[in-house]
């Protein structure tokens, strides 16, 4: 906010362009613009009819400018100038609201910042008992740091993290519920002998690709390379197998056998 005394400076015979913008604490280029929109000009001219500003001037460069840092539209500070006091209160107090409105949009974004930076560095925005009341008594929390520490520097890291960002525990509950369904589907595809390349087992394979689209976007390409990695990693492997024997080489099989379908050989599959 401007002292009063600001405008005490100013001579009796105006200051020039360059004072005035330095008296405000502006740029020349501003002064000018200002001028050119009607906002504030120059009451006076030198003998060579250079703009000179007098101290009711400058002292309506000041407010022009205490109404610029509050976020004053300039359009609306020419009204708010020139208004009934009555008027200009009004708009004002107008503005101020747009202003609080403004705040709490900003500190929802902060929030929501504040959230995916976590989610970034968690995986999982759960407290460790929340995690495993949802995802059951086997679960490790420590699993997400893990994960976090294999993957943290990978697009697919950062996805899981702004999606995680947005969950609630709720919607992690109905996330859980939805995977405990697919691999019940799985073990009783595998009890029945459903065979790779079948109809059915291309679906469940699809199945398990979307499973895998709640987290990132996961091609067919990279659903093979995480079918490799189901059948040769022992953690995943023992996880898999505990739902049903077998079922951690079959779900590679579908795996494979879909992303033919669908031109893509396991053989040469990469994570892309």
């Amino acid at each position: 906010m401007t002292h009063p005394s600001a405008t005490d400076a100013v001579p009796p015979d105006g200051l020039t362009v360059g004072g005035a913008a330095s008296a405000v604490g502006v740029t020349i280029r501003t002064l000018h613009h200002w001028d050119e929109i009607g906002l504030v000009r120059a009451s006076q001219r030198s003998s060579g009819g250079h703009r000179l500003y007098d101290a009711s001037d400058v002292a309506r460069l000041h407010r022009v400018r205490v109404y610029r840092e509050l976020g004053v539209a300039l359009a609306d500070i020419g009204e708010l100038l020139d208004a009934p006091a009555d008027d200009a209160e009004q708009s004002l107090r107008r503005q101020r609201d747009q202003v609080r409105e403004q705040i709490q949009r900003l500190e929802r974004s902060a929030e929501a910042l504040d959230r995916l930076i976590e989610a970034r560095n968690a995986g999982i925005l759960l407290s460790p008992e929340e995690q495993v009341a949802i995802f059951g008594e086997n679960w490790q929390p420590s699993w997400s740091l893990q994960a976090r520490e294999r993957w943290g520097d990978s697009r697919q890291w950062a996805q899981a993290a702004e999606r995680a960002a947005e969950r609630s525990p709720e919607d992690w509950r109905r996330i859980t519920a939805d995977v405990e369904a697919l691999h019940a589907e799985l073990a009783a595809a595998v009890r029945s002998g459903v065979r790779p390349g079948s109809p059915e087992a291309n679906a469940l394979a699809e199945r398990h690709r979307a499973s895998i689209g709640t987290y990132f976007d996961c091609t067919h390409s990279m659903q093979v390379c995480l079918g490799r990695t189901y059948a040769s990693d022992p953690g995943f492997r023992a996880s898999y197998e505990d739902i049903e024997p077998g079922l951690a080489d079959w779900l590679r099989d579908i795996i494979d056998a879909n992303a033919r379908s669908h031109g893509v050989d396991p053989e040469t599959a990469t994570w892309a």
